[in-house]
C-alpha cells in the first residue's frame, strides 16, 4: 500500500497531538526520567562537526577535539556530551547510507570514544539557519530532513539506548509553533520507528528559550525528552557578542549580579537611546541567584505539569569581556538552580570562546573557577 504524503502525516500529527498527549501524560514517563538521570552534568562539543561549513576535513575533525579531550572532559566529572552535527556533511552519506564517508567514520570514531570514556552522548543536529529555513514552508524539505533522521537514528539503533540520545534539532528558528509542533512529531514517529529503544529529545520552536518550552506540547510518543536553552541575562551572557544582537557589541565589563547602579557604564557604552533603555532594565531586573532560581523554577512547573524530564542542553558566559569572577558567579548560581529543580544540564561549551577549557599548544587547561563552579574537579 502507497505511504500518504508527508502532508497528511503532519495534519494527522496535528490533529493527534493533543488528545493522546494528554493520554500518554497520564503517568510518569518512568523510562525517559531514568534515562535523564545520565545528563545531569555535561559539556557542549562545538565547532567540531558542526559550526565549520566547508571545514570538516578528516585532518581537522582528529585535531581539534582528541582522544585526550574526550578523556580529559571524563576526568572533570562531566557526565555527558552533546555532540553537534551538521546535516550538511551527512547529504553525501543519506545517498549510500549502507556506505560511508571520511566524515561519518570520523563521528563513528568519537561516538565509540566518549562510550568507552563511560560519557552518554546526545546526537544533536545542529543545522545552519539556510537549512532550518527550507522548513518554513511545503513538506519536501520535512521528508527530506525525516529521511536524514530515519537513515542517522537507524545508523546508531545498535548503540546502546541508555547512553545515545536523539536530540531532533537545535534550535529550530521556527516562527509558526504548531508548525514546528506537526515537523517535529512527524520526525520523532520516523526515529522510533527504526530505533525504537532510543530516547528522542524535543526543543521549542524558535531559540529553544524556556518561554518556547512554555508554549511546548509534549509529543504524542512516550521516552521523550524536552530541552530549553538559558542564555539569560542576556546583556551579562553575550557582552561583546558579534553574532548575534547588535545591543550587546559595545559591552564591556557587564556585572553580575545587576543593580541600577552598577550598570550605568554599560548604559553609557550604548549608542542608542533604545539600547541604553534595553541595559538600563537588567539593570533594574536585579539579576541574582534568586533570580535566577525563580526563572529555573517554570522548568520544574512545566515538567511537572507534563509529567515528562526537562534539561537544559545550552548555558553559557562569553568569556572575552567578562570580569572572570563573575562569570563564574553566575555559571554557580545556574548550575545550583537547575539542581535544586532537578534539571540536567550541559554547558555551551568545552573550548572555544564560551569555554571550560583554553588551548595552549594544541593542550586543554581547564579553568579551575569554572569547574569548581559547575560542581566538578580538577583532573
Amino acid at each position: 500500500m502507497k505511504s500518504p504524503p508527508t502532508r497528511v502525516l503532519i495534519t494527522l500529527s496535528f490533529a493527534i497531538l493533543f488528545t493522546i498527549s494528554a493520554l500518554a501524560q497520564s503517568s510518569d514517563d518512568s523510562l525517559a526520567f531514568k534515562r535523564a538521570q545520565h545528563l545531569q552534568r555535561g559539556i557542549n562539543a562545538s565547532m567540531w562537526f558542526a559550526q565549520s561549513p566547508g571545514n570538516y576535513s578528516v585532518e581537522r575533525l582528529r585535531s581539534f577535539t582528541t582522544a585526550d579531550d574526550i578523556a580529559l572532559i571524563h576526568q572533570m566529572g562531566f557526565d555527558h556530551v552533546r555532540l553537534s552535527i551538521d546535516p550538511e556533511p551527512l547529504l553525501s552519506w543519506l545517498r549510500n547510507p549502507e556506505g560511508t564517508t571520511p566524515f561519518v567514520t570520523e563521528l563513528d570514531h568519537v561516538v565509540k570514544n566518549m562510550l568507552e570514556q563511560h560519557l552518554a552522548v546526545i546526537i544533536d543536529i545542529h543545522p545552519e539557519s539556510s537549512y532550518k529555513a527550507q522548513l518554513f514552508k511545503g513538506t519536501e524539505s520535512v521528508d527530506h530532513f525525516a529521511g536524514l533522521w530515519r537513515a542517522l537514528a537507524k545508523h546508531f539503533s545498535s548503540t546502546d539506548p541508555d547512553m545515545v540520545f536523539f536530540e531532533i534539532m537545535n534550535e529550530p528558528e521556527q516562527d509558526d509553533p504548531y508548525r514546528w509542533q506537526g515537523i517535529e512529531s512527524f520526525v520523532a514517529e520516523q526515529i522510533r520507528q527504526v530505533a525504537p529503544n532510543h530516547t528522542i529529545i524535543a526543543a521549542g520552536a524558535h531559540w529553544s528559550g524556556l518561554g518556547d518550552l512554555m508554549m511546548l506540547e509534549p509529543i504524542a510518543l512516550p521516552n521523550i525528552i524536552y530541552t530549553f536553552h538559558d542564555y539569560e541575562p542576556f546583556p551579562f551572557t553575550h557582552q561583546g557578542a558579534t553574532w548575534t544582537s547588535p545591543q550587546v557589541l559595545p559591552l564591556r565589563a557587564v556585572p553580575y549580579p545587576s543593580t541600577p547602579e552598577a550598570v550605568q557604564p554599560n548604559v553609557a557604552q550604548e549608542p542608542t537611546l533604545a539600547s541604553q533603555y534595553w541595559v538600563e532594565q537588567y539593570g533594574l531586573d536585579r539579576w541574582d541567584a534568586s533570580r535566577i532560581d525563580a526563572t529555573l523554577a517554570f522548568a520544574e512547573k512545566w515538567s511537572d505539569l507534563h509529567h515528562a524530564p526537562v534539561y537544559c542542553g545550552e548555558f553559557g558566559a562569553l568569556r572575552d569581556y567578562v570580569k572572570p569572577e563573575m562569570r563564574a558567579q553566575w555559571v554557580h548560581d545556574m548550575r545550583v538552580g537547575f539542581e535544586k529543580h532537578h534539571i540536567g544540564w550541559a554547558m555551551w561549551d568545552y573550548q572555544e570562546n564560551f569555554g571550560v577549557v583554553s588551548k595552549k599548544d594544541g593542550k586543554a587547561v581547564p579553568d579551575p573557577a569554572i569547574v569548581n563552579a559547575l560542581g566538578l574537579k580538577m583532573p
